[in-house]
C-alpha cells in the first residue's frame, strides 16, 4: 500500500491579512513537507494570487471558496444553526434598512455601452470584459453628478453616507474552467477527496482553537510584543496538550 501522505494544517489567521500570511506560512514548514504533504487551509486562504502561487510550486492544497458549503448538502440546515442568536446579543429592537436596487432593476442597452438605473440616468461601461468569481461580467458605475444629488440615494446605495456612486456588474456566463485556478480549486473542493479532506481539517486544530476560546476563555491576548504573545499562546497549547494526556492518555 502506498505511504499515507502527511497533512498539514495552516493555521487559522483572522482578518484581511490571511490571504497574504499563506505562502509565508507554507514556506515556514518547508522543512517538515514531503512531495506527499497536502496542505488545507479555510476559506479566508482562497484567493488567485494564492493558488496561482501553490500551482507553481507544484504544492498540493485544499482550500475551499466562501461558498463552498451552499454547494455541499451537508450543510444544508447550517442556517438553523446560524439563526439561534448569542445569548448576550443586544435584544433592542433594530431598524430594519430598505433593501437596495438589485441589477435586474437596472436596464441594459442593447450595445452593451451603458445601462439605465431606476431614476433614469446612464450608468457608464467601467469593464466590459471582467471576470468575477469565475463569470464573465459588465461592470457599470454612475456619474457623481447624478447619483450625489439623486433623491434616491437610499434605496440604491448601501452605505450612501460614504459611497458616491452606483455600480452594476452584469454577469454573461461562467468562464471554461480551466481558464483560473479558484474554479479548478472549486471543482476539487466539491469533489468526494476534497469534501473527506475539508471533514478532517475540522477536526484537527478547529477543536483546538473552540477549546481555548471558548472554554479557557482566550478571547485576546493581554500581553503584548511578539515574544509575550508567543510564551501565552504556548502556554494555553501546553495546557491543552496536559489535558489530552490526562483524559486519553499516552498513544502506544
Amino acid at each position: 500500500m502506498p505511504a499515507k501522505p502527511n497533512r498539514v494544517r495552516v493555521l487559522t489567521i483572522n482578518g484581511e491579512l490571511q490571504r497574504w500570511k499563506l505562502l509565508p506560512e507554507i514556506d515556514a514548514i518547508a522543512t517538515i513537507r514531503s512531495t506527499g504533504t497536502i496542505i488545507t487551509a479555510d476559506a479566508g486562504y482562497h484567493s488567485a494570487a494564492n493558488l496561482k502561487a501553490l500551482e507553481a510550486q507544484q504544492i498540493d492544497a485544499y482550500i475551499p471558496d466562501n461558498g463552498y458549503r451552499k454547494r455541499d448538502e451537508r450543510y444544508a440546515d447550517q442556517h438553523f444553526h446560524a439563526s439561534r442568536p448569542d445569548p448576550l446579543f443586544d435584544k433592542n429592537e433594530t431598524v430594519k434598512k430598505l433593501k437596495c436596487f438589485k441589477p435586474t432593476d437596472f436596464k441594459l442597452a442593447e450595445d452593451h455601452s451603458h445601462c439605465i438605473c431606476p431614476a433614469g440616468n446612464r450608468l457608464y461601461s467601467n469593464g466590459s470584459n471582467c471576470t468575477i468569481n469565475g463569470y464573465a461580467a459588465m461592470k457599470f458605475s454612475g456619474a457623481a453628478q447624478d447619483c450625489v444629488p439623486c433623491e434616491q440615494r437610499e434605496k440604491c446605495l448601501r452605505t450612501p453616507e460614504k459611497t458616491k456612486t452606483r455600480q452594476v456588474s452584469f454577469f454573461q456566463g461562467k468562464r471554461d474552467p480551466q481558464e483560473n485556478q479558484m474554479d479548478q480549486m472549486k471543482v476539487k473542493i466539491d469533489s468526494d477527496t476534497g469534501r473527506k479532506m475539508i471533514t478532517r481539517r475540522f477536526a484537527t486544530v478547529e477543536p483546538v482553537f473552540g477549546n481555548l476560546r471558548g472554554n479557557k476563555r482566550l478571547h485576546r491576548f493581554t500581553l503584548r510584543g511578539k515574544t509575550k504573545v508567543d510564551g501565552q499562546w504556548k502556554l494555553y497549547c501546553m495546557v491543552h496538550n496536559i489535558e489530552k494526556l490526562a483524559h486519553y492518555g499516552y498513544a502506544h
